[in-house]
């Protein structure tokens, strides 16, 4: 009778795991896709309860079986024991791939701080941007760097980073690819009050690795009257702002400079784009 018990129970704890981790969704376990770690703790679980329901089984049927109670309490400590010792292991790697993926799953999300340059982007959709905060989908990777000085710098974004595909299909390794351009400019968070005469000269812009014409020469402006900024395409501006000013001093020749120096059509699918400029006037 109780070995038919046992047989009982251990197919229904086993079954109700199995339902338990099977019925789970977790983005976690998704990520780490261990089906290892899984695997033992199904059996650990099923372990603990059987080992638990081995003692009352053990008990209710005492009377009929020739089991003693010796045999009964040596049987149960085994299997606690046992299953005691398999969760510790399995609880050490389960921490070990927890670990994995908080520091290894994705690039690291970058925020712009007071006093950094950063590629403000907007794909031609208005769905993938960057605007030099940690939740815009180009955070990941984004190329942003402080400006110490007069000199040459390099902003960028990453449009094939892992942790954008995640945001945007659901995979770290997904398929999607940015493409077009509804806004693109170089941006230095508080340049205003920082650099209040710093000039930006837009030297190369490189799609892909590869750099694409210049049709008109870039000014140095503000728009909200907190951050410095040389517009790269912006369609919105169509005149001079009364601030334009390069390297010389105030720019006013609207044949020369523009908000649009690029030509868009040129920037079709793309997973990373740089820029490359020089700042001067900072004294």
């Amino acid at each position: 009778m109780c070995k038919r018990h046992l047989a009982l129970w251990a197919k229904i704890v086993y079954y109700k795991v199995d339902v338990l981790f099977d019925g789970a969704s977790s983005d976690k376990i998704i990520l780490i896709r261990n089906e290892e770690v899984n695997m033992k703790t199904k059996r650990i679980l099923a372990a603990l309860l059987a080992s638990m329901m081995v003692c009352g089984t053990l008990t209710a049927c005492g009377g009929g079986e020739e089991a003693s109670e010796s045999t009964t309490e040596a049987a149960t400590t085994e299997a606690a024991t046992e299953a005691t010792e398999a969760a510790t292991e399995a609880a050490e790697e389960s921490s070990v791939a927890g670990e994995q993926v908080l520091t290894g799953e994705f690039e690291e999300a970058v925020a712009a701080e007071s006093g950094d340059a950063y590629l403000a982007m907007v794909d031609g959709e208005w769905y993938v941007q960057y605007w030099g905060t940690n939740a815009d989908l180009l955070t990941y990777d984004a190329g942003v760097v402080p400006i110490t000085g007069n000199g040459d710098y390099t902003v960028s974004v990453n449009g094939a980073s892992k942790g954008m595909l995640f945001d945007v299909t659901g995979d770290a390794n997904g398929e999607y690819t940015p493409s077009g351009c509804s806004f693109m400019s170089v941006m230095v968070k508080d340049g205003v009050t920082l650099y209040p005469n710093m000039a930006i000269e837009i030297t190369s812009i490189r799609v892909n690795g590869e750099e694409i014409p210049m049709t008109a020469k870039n000014y140095t402006s503000t728009d909200d009257g907190v951050e410095m900024r040389a517009n790269i395409y912006n369609e919105w501006v169509t005149e001079l702002p009364e601030d334009a000013h390069d390297a010389n001093g105030p720019v006013t020749d609207n044949t020369t400079y523009s908000a649009q120096i690029i030509d868009k059509n040129l920037i079709e699918a793309w997973t990373s784009i740089e820029v490359d400029f020089t700042v001067s006037g900072i004294e």
